[in-house]
């Protein structure tokens, strides 16, 4: 193993690992196995084996068309978009607000970080039952709590309903953060989700930017209540495109495995004590015990499954009607208990760890700009108005814009040029490299943006500097969940829930940013941010080193396996 990461002699390959491309010169280990009878990509990528090997049948996700595939993703992003907006949209108009709600400004930020510990909870909850019952019935429901939360704030008067429609409308956020990575991971390949994730993050960081440089002009125009009449739109649309156009996208696939071909087994193989060259032929286990139940039991109901799911070749399209289902069975067996305390258990996973750190960091330095930008800039030497506030939020929008455009291709191309290079084998310590760019970009945001605001330099300064804030987190994602999906794929869902606590981070600092800025002032304050960012990122170096023989670890732990995977109840059931 080249480029420092070390590799490992207890497993022959390590969980993560995959083999993705054709070529000669694999190390021996691999050489056996039938490359012609796996499936490869289409075009450019025809060389490259897809991982995770789909089913045969025309209802896994990872079969549908790509249109369908893009569709959904774009109605989904979208609508995570909007929900980015949702929390920072009032920060331009602090001032303003807080007077027409008769509250300080200290009291309204805490609104915000309300809202974002409500996210942080909920998480806990939301994620475990779309493990069990499917994404589809959660995206319904949340997006339904949107609307509703949406309306709720365009109506209220006072200050405690106001709060309330926050702390409601953060149970509809969760899902959104956390279900749409999830989502990517179950329609597209480990080599096309870098720029699928990339494009979710783009959604995601344009609402968060764009939502408050809109909002400045409705907070000026037309008053606050307008920028909740607005997202109510936007959900009311959502909830039609969700309801109809957006299936589950949760699917029971088993292990491909390779089987010998009966037609290639000569007469007294059983019996000869000389191994033969044996012509061998792909399937998916359940496909395998099927036919195996088959050919001993007439009635064809396989005892040892505890799912009646057909994943054979047969099976016929589901008709569109049925797929509007909002339940559509249970995708987990396992105990409710493992479910629901397995983020809990993840959360102490290096390689999840390292992404709460990196992810939450970056993300909560972030949302205290968004915090502090509505006072920092209304007053002198800046003297802003509310709209002019507002379109600070032009600089991240538009970096954001280029830092997705840039950081999922450019990863995916540099994990297809490392594995071509690492005879075809690819590690997903190889989503780490752009770490590089995260680190100069976010040091030159976070330090350089105290550094303008104390020195009062011209107002281009901290606005440049928070838009290289927010593109070092574009990079930052797409490393960070790139990294977690490809290393543990079947416990996505649950690694995105231990990554997003960083809401209860978010939640401390939010609650007592404004009083620390005005004890402090900017300097202090970003240069203590930027240096805690720095350290962070720092932690990558071990990652990459020591990355692969943790997941080693890890794997071999069998207590810790039997607890984190559903396989282990099928196998029993």
């Amino acid at each position: 193993m080249g480029w420092g990461i070390l590799d490992d002699s207890k497993m022959e390959v390590v969980p993560g690992t995959a083999f993705m491309s054709d070529q000669n010169d694999l190390p021996a280990e691999y050489r056996d196995i039938p490359r012609d009878q796996l499936k490869h990509g289409k075009g450019r990528f025809s060389d490259v084996i897809l991982v995770p090997q789909p089913s045969n049948s025309p209802n896994d996700p990872l079969n549908w068309p790509q249109w369908q595939k893009e569709t959904i993703l774009l109605i989904v992003g979208l609508s995570a978009a909007v929900v980015g907006a949702y929390g920072p949209m009032l920060s331009p108009g602090f001032v303003p607000i807080s007077k027409e709600l008769n509250i300080s400004v200290n009291t309204l930020s805490q609104a915000t970080a309300w809202l974002i510990l409500t996210i942080g909870i909920s998480l806990f909850i939301a994620n475990p039952l779309a493990k069990i019952y499917g994404k589809r019935p959660i995206y319904i429901v949340a997006i339904c709590i949107m609307f509703a939360s949406s309306v709720w704030g365009a109506v209220t008067t006072n200050y405690n309903s106001f709060l309330a429609s926050r702390i409601v409308g953060g149970f509809g956020m969760a899902p959104y953060e956390v279900l749409v990575q999830c989502t990517i991971g179950d329609l597209y390949f480990v080599h096309e989700r870098a720029t699928r994730l990339a494009v979710w993050n783009l959604f995601l960081l344009c609402g968060i930017a764009g939502g408050a440089m809109i909002s400045g002009y409705l907070i000026e125009d037309n008053g606050y209540r307008w920028t909740f009449g607005v997202c109510a739109i936007f959900f009311g649309v959502f909830m039609f495109l969700v309801i109809f156009f957006v299936p589950e996208t949760a699917y029971r696939r088993d292990n491909t495995i390779f089987v010998p071909d009966p037609a290639s087994k000569q007469p007294g193989d059983e019996e000869s004590p000389v191994r033969k060259p044996t012509k061998l032929h792909v399937e998916h286990e359940h496909d395998h015990d099927k036919d195996l139940v088959d050919e001993k039991h007439p009635s064809g109901h396989p005892s040892h499954l505890s799912h009646a799911h057909t994943h054979a070749s047969a099976e016929p399209k589901m008709p569109y009607l049925r797929s509007l289902r909002v339940y559509t069975g249970r995708y987990s067996y396992a105990p409710k208990l493992k479910i629901f305390t397995r983020p809990l258990i993840l959360f102490f996973y290096p390689a999840v760890f390292w992404g709460f750190l990196i992810y939450g960091t970056t993300l909560t330095w972030i949302v205290v700009f968004s915090v502090v930008n509505g006072v920092i800039f209304v007053e002198p030497p800046y003297n802003f108005s509310v709209s002019q506030t507002g379109l600070i939020s032009l600089s991240p929008f538009i970096l954001t814009i280029i830092g997705e455009i840039i950081s999922g291709p450019l990863n995916d191309w540099l994990c297809l040029k490392l594995t071509k290079h690492n005879h075809g084998i690819y590690e997903p310590e190889f989503r780490l490299v752009l770490m590089t760019v995260v680190i100069v970009l976010g040091v030159t945001g976070f330090f350089g943006f105290g550094a303008t605001v104390h020195f009062q330099t011209h107002w281009s300064g901290p606005v440049l500097t928070f838009g290289l804030a927010n593109m070092s987190l574009a990079f930052a994602s797409t490393c960070v969940f790139g990294y977690v999906i490809d290393s543990y794929p079947r416990l996505s869902e649950e690694a995105f829930v231990a990554i997003n606590a960083r809401n209860f981070l978010t939640f401390g600092l939010t609650y007592f940013v404004n009083d620390w800025l005005a004890k402090d002032g900017a300097l202090n304050v970003f240069c203590t941010l930027g240096g805690l960012f720095l350290a962070v990122c720092l932690l990558t170096v071990p990652l990459w080193v020591f990355g692969k023989r943790v997941r080693s670890w890890i794997a071999r732990r069998r207590w810790l396996q039997e607890w984190m995977n559903d396989e282990e109840e099928v196998k029993r059931a």
